[in-house]
């Protein structure tokens, strides 16, 4: 909305600094900060009034969580959302279709992760819908998402996945790279769901993706520093810095209640849709490879899963004590906040890893 004063910075020269995306960034990212923070106690209310038990607690999880987590609310994403969405449509450029496309993945992605909660919490139980419809209906979403990123991208670039560490180095897939980037962006919002399970936890690695992804989407989105740093340039991908500066701001807000002991969780409803968020800006500025590398914390604890329950059932055997592997680690010993703040870490360090790959060709 404020993009369109732009129009009138020949009489007002000073709504020229809405022309510029890293001010529209900053505006965007301590916008959603405000909306959270104002808002943030009513919707907790409201949701605890509404959900009465609160979250279910699975009862193969960690004991302790039976106790210190129960009653307490979850959809904590409405928060999160609320505030990408409020602040994205203040400060974003509505004429730039990648905007649309992302905000369209985001909000697809949370509604099916708010059904999903929902039905945890009216039948209160950990089990939600069909997974397999579940996944059935991301794919819908984020296939048609993919599709129209292939449409209004460069014919020679858009259906290829561009190689860190090369400069020159494509692999072209055709039509088949819808079903690539629909995985992409499906194990991304899968990824992140995953790795929601202690308080805090998930917030801080998808703030840290997102810090990493508007610096990437601000530079493929120039054709000078894309031209410098020798990256595939993509028209338009610079504004999907606004939206990652709100998901900061927002994540920041929504941290200050989800920080032990949590008042709210995220939910399947912000886990997916910031997930699916990550994965779509990563299609649209032919990051997918770097995106492995700043959410390897969420590609990790995928593989726990996947690695846990092939084990199991192949051998009866399980090579984690408990998955998701943060769970592994809390039964070894360490407490919550030792594996929520050393997983901080971790995703600091892979973000600095995936971040090196724009100069390192």
């Amino acid at each position: 909305m404020f993009y369109w004063l732009v129009d009138l910075s020949g009489s007002v020269p000073i709504f020229n600094v809405f022309r510029y995306i890293t001010f529209r960034t900053g505006g965007a990212m301590a916008t959603a900060a405000l909306f959270v923070f104002m808002f943030g106690p009513w919707i907790i209310d409201h949701l605890r009034l509404r959900q009465g038990k609160g979250q279910p607690i699975r009862e193969d999880g960690p004991q302790s969580h039976l106790i210190a987590k129960k009653g307490t609310p979850t959809m904590g994403g409405l928060m999160i959302l609320s505030g990408i969405v409020v602040s994205t449509l203040l400060w974003g450029n509505l004429r730039n279709p990648y905007v649309w496309i992302v905000l369209a993945v985001t909000l697809g992605f949370g509604f099916v992760g708010f059904y999903d909660d929902y039905l945890k919490v009216t039948k209160q139980s950990h089990a939600g819908f069909s997974g397999r419809t579940r996944l059935a209906i991301e794919a819908i979403i984020a296939g048609a998402a993919c599709f129209a990123i292939i449409w209004i991208g460069r014919p020679t670039l858009s259906t290829a996945l561009a190689v860190p560490f090369f400069k020159d180095f494509i692999i072209d897939f055709g039509w088949f790279f819808i079903i690539f980037s629909t995985f992409i962006v499906v194990g991304a919002g899968n990824a992140v769901n995953l790795t929601d399970g202690l308080d805090g936890l998930a917030i801080v690695p998808v703030m840290i993706a997102a810090a990493s992804f508007g610096m990437i989407s601000y530079l493929a989105g120039n054709v000078v520093f894309s031209d410098y740093l020798q990256i595939r340039y993509v028209p338009g991908t610079g504004e999907l810095a606004v939206l990652c500066g709100a998901v900061l701001g927002a994540g920041l807000g929504f941290l200050w209640f989800n920080a032990p002991p949590a008042s709210i969780f995220m939910g399947d409803t912000g886990s997916l849709a910031l997930g699916g968020m990550l994965g779509t800006i990563a299609v649209a500025t032919k990051h997918e490879i770097v995106l492995a590398v700043i959410g390897g914390l969420f590609v990790l604890e995928a593989i726990s899963v996947i690695v846990q329950v092939t084990s199991f059932k192949l051998t009866g055997k399980r090579v984690f004590r408990m998955a998701p592997i943060h769970h592994h680690f809390e039964q070894k010993g360490w407490t919550e906040p030792q594996v929520v703040i050393r997983f901080w870490i971790i995703s600091v360090v892979l973000a600095l890893a995936g971040l090196s790959t724009l100069k390192l060709r």
